[in-house]
């Protein structure tokens, strides 16, 4: 196992700007909704699987607007979570947890800040465990394959992003497990053969991978981006990743960025140009990567 809980899983920073989507009820859950701009034919569905602050978090829903605009998708932001997303009260709290401060701080403050960060954090962890997540997202995604598409098109192509919390179950869905394959509503496609629920996934800084079988059973196109100083996978876990899936051929990739630290696609401080720089090459590699597999 490469992960568990870390601290840079919920830290961080909240994001300036305001959400341009809609919400709406797909397949029974909430949904924050993002366009292309009007005029655009979509180029495919994204499905935004999101890190622990789910679905209502502001910078979730700024990132899919980004994927929509910039990469001309329709990006659906579910609630898998159930209404218990984590709440971005624990950025704040971590910041106050690991930043430089006295010896009276220290001593008197930073163990309430703790107990109350773990206050939010193990509910969360017991609440959204696979058991309860993952046929709610399966049930999801196959509810999109046997419907029919949101826009006119006869070949539907659908890819997964996920991040950290919402990377595990991306790699997952590349696995094209047997079990989960369908036969696509008409107006997708006129094949009758059973086919996997997605087309490709990206994945940014993804969390709680089991290593080495969860990268060991990809089969369907899979993009990684991931920093070497990531504290839910060691270095050696993703090199161990990164020759495992490019070994399977050039329908994978994993970019390495020297210095970025989890999260780094979703919550860098703006303040930290490296991290900012990081998060924008990864939204890059994620639109290409959609682009080309769309295509």
């Amino acid at each position: 196992m490469s992960g568990g809980p870390c601290p840079d899983c919920i830290s961080g920073s909240v994001h300036l700007g305001t959400p341009t989507g809609t919400v709406t009820t797909i397949h029974g859950l909430p949904v924050y909704v993002s366009k292309p701009d009007e005029g655009v034919t979509p180029k495919g569905l994204v499905v935004y699987i999101p890190d622990a602050f789910g679905w209502d978090f502001v910078n979730n829903r700024i990132l899919s607007d980004h994927y929509a605009k910039r990469g001309g998708f329709v990006v659906y932001l579910p609630d898998f979570m159930g209404g218990h997303s984590l709440s971005p009260d624990a950025l704040s709290l971590m910041d106050k947890i690991t930043a430089p401060a006295s010896w009276f701080t220290t001593l008197f403050y930073k163990p309430l800040y703790v107990l109350r960060a773990m206050t939010l954090f193990i509910p969360w962890l017991y609440r959204v465990r696979s058991s309860v997540v993952k046929p709610r997202l399966l049930s999801f995604f196959k509810s999109l394959r046997l419907s029919p598409p949101p826009f006119p098109t006869s070949n539907l192509k659908i890819g997964a992003a996920g991040f950290c919390w919402g990377g595990k179950y991306t790699i997952e869905l590349c696995g094209n497990a047997p079990s989960t394959r369908v036969v696509r509503h008409p107006e997708q496609s006129s094949s009758t053969a059973l086919e996997p629920l997605i087309d490709c996934g990206f994945t940014a800084h993804p969390s709680n991978v089991s290593m080495p079988i969860d990268i060991q059973k990809v089969e369907l196109p899979l993009s990684v981006s991931v920093g070497n100083e990531d504290m839910a996978m060691k270095g050696t876990l993703i090199m161990q990743m990164k020759d495992i899936l490019e070994k399977k051929g050039s329908h994978h990739e994993v970019v390495i960025l020297p210095g970025a630290k989890h999260g780094f696609a979703i919550r860098s401080h703006p303040e930290d140009k490296l991290q900012m720089d990081y998060a924008e090459k990864a939204e890059v590699q994620a639109i290409d990567w959609f682009r080309r597999w769309f295509a």
